[in-house]
């Protein structure tokens, strides 16, 4: 019914855990995750997961915000991007949110990184999942530098655990990207972010937890993991003025269309 577009199952938090992890999962109807890589070095446990587990799916990227991992080539990306159930590339972008004492001209190695990301999802034409913070502009920038969306280039990817404006979202849906949601719908401070998800079409939606980050209100300031992606459902129902469950329907095709529809996906 519920498919977790975007989580982190081999995090510490929630990597002992999986066989309750699973339970909670089928007792809340959420049916699917998709495993989400944030460095070269966890790969292979992301990975691992997918193939042990029919309804996971994974993803091979370095989190724009890791410093001192192994920097992915893109003869890395594409080696990974090529395996059995492995269907996006990412998590990838840019965060600015935490320079410090740097500019931004300092996080010139992050763009680097991102391009190699955007290259490796074009020569495996699988989606690209972004992440970003506080760096909107420069990230759709490199999009559109890259062609992306361009006349003949692909234009297929999601804008994870969204926060930006409504520009910022108007600009993602005219290069062709899903938008996912997650817990942070359902916070009290919130509103400007639900006007937001009133303006994304329902066809270009996703839910995810981003666990185990931003559990939803009740559950705030617990540990997140993927049986509560309900509630962000629940929430944008509330929104979208449908059911939950018409929204787990329409987000359920949606990740179908996005991810399991890709070539690599077929690769079982």
């Amino acid at each position: 019914m519920f498919t977790d577009s975007h989580c982190h199952l081999t995090f510490p938090e929630l990597a002992q855990d999986l066989p309750q992890i699973r339970q909670s999962m089928a007792q809340a109807g959420v049916t699917r995750a998709l495993c989400i890589c944030t460095t070269l070095e966890e790969f292979a446990q992301v990975h691992a997961l997918a193939t042990a587990h029919d309804n996971f799916w994974a993803t091979v990227g370095v989190h724009p915000d890791n410093e001192n991992v192994a920097e992915p080539t893109l003869d890395d990306l594409l080696a990974r991007g090529r395996l059995p159930r492995v269907v996006g590339i990412g998590e990838t972008g840019l965060d600015y949110y935490r320079l410090g004492d740097r500019s931004v001209a300092d996080m010139a190695w992050q763009r680097a990184r991102y391009r190699v990301h955007i290259q490796a999802a074009r020569v495996l034409d699988l989606p690209l999942v972004i992440h970003t913070r506080s760096a909107s502009v420069d990230t759709l920038a490199i999009l559109r530098e890259q062609g992306w969306g361009g006349q003949g280039a692909p234009a297929r990817g999601v804008f994870h655990c969204f926060t930006e404006t409504m520009d910022v979202a108007r600009a993602a849906l005219d290069l062709g990207f899903y938008i996912s949601f997650s817990g942070i719908v359902t916070f009290k401070n919130a509103q400007e972010l639900r006007d937001v998800v009133a303006f994304v079409p329902m066809d270009r939606l996703l839910i995810e937890t981003d666990s185990p980050y931003l559990a939803p209100v009740p559950h705030r300031g617990k540990t997140n993991n993927p049986s509560l992606v309900a509630h962000v459902a629940s929430a944008i129902a509330q929104i979208k003025h449908c059911s939950a469950a018409e929204v787990g329907r329409v987000t359920d095709e949606n990740f179908d269309r996005l991810f399991t529809g890709v070539s690599a996906c077929t690769r079982l």
